[in-house]
């Protein structure tokens, strides 16, 4: 009698195993069955997909930049031939005398809008102009002899001004000649040029 009653009491707990462990086996199979992540793309594939869509935006830029300077309006400035002066046409000379540094005086007829510095090397005048005339150094530098058309002339700039303090032997009436344009107010002018220069240029104080 007591074999069976020992059964009898087995039997329900083996149903309730049995139960549990095929609970436990569905779960495993169902956790095997679940299909895997995709795996992440591999760091090669990756360096190329950005070095492709960095040539797609060069490209891009690229093509934008030629079509605003298709687009774009140019404009060209005529070369000034440092030196190069004018012929005066007859009955319209205008004269400039020069007293060089030895004080030899050279009278010479120009035209309107030359300037002093391309008449004195057009004449093989004692005239530097080492900046070639940009208003970037005093080597130019000429002394107006006369206060009357001293006072024809246009005031000087703030550059011409920079540049003549760096000249040598500076005077009340000094110009840079590079800057000096003949009008007929200034027909008869007479200047002097100093006896030595200083060759400093704006470029030497950046």
């Amino acid at each position: 009698m007591s074999i069976p009653r020992t059964l009898s009491q087995a039997l329900p707990r083996l149903r309730i195993d049995l139960r549990q462990t095929s609970r436990s086996t569905a779960q495993h199979v169902r956790c095997y069955s679940k299909p895997s992540p995709a795996p992440r793309l591999a760091e090669p594939c990756r360096i190329s997909r950005i070095a492709t869509a960095t040539a797609k935006l060069t490209t891009t830029v690229a093509a934008a930049a030629a079509q605003r300077i298709r687009s774009r309006p140019f404009s060209t400035s005529p070369a000034v031939s440092h030196g190069h002066v004018h012929t005066p046409k007859p009955g319209e000379e205008l004269y400039v005398t020069f007293i060089d540094k030895e004080g030899e005086e050279h009278k010479i007829a120009v035209a309107k809008g030359d300037n002093l510095l391309d008449i004195a090397q057009a004449h093989d005048l004692e005239m530097e102009g080492a900046c070639g005339g940009s208003c970037a150094c005093s080597t130019c530098h000429v002394i107006v002899t006369d206060q009357d058309y001293y006072d024809k002339m246009p005031e000087p700039d703030d550059d011409e001004n920079d540049m003549l303090d760096l000249a040598f032997g500076l005077t009340e009436t000094s110009r840079l000649g590079c800057q000096v344009h003949m009008t007929p107010e200034l027909d008869g002018l007479r200047i002097k040029l100093p006896s030595m220069t200083r060759n400093l240029q704006s470029s030497d104080f950046k």
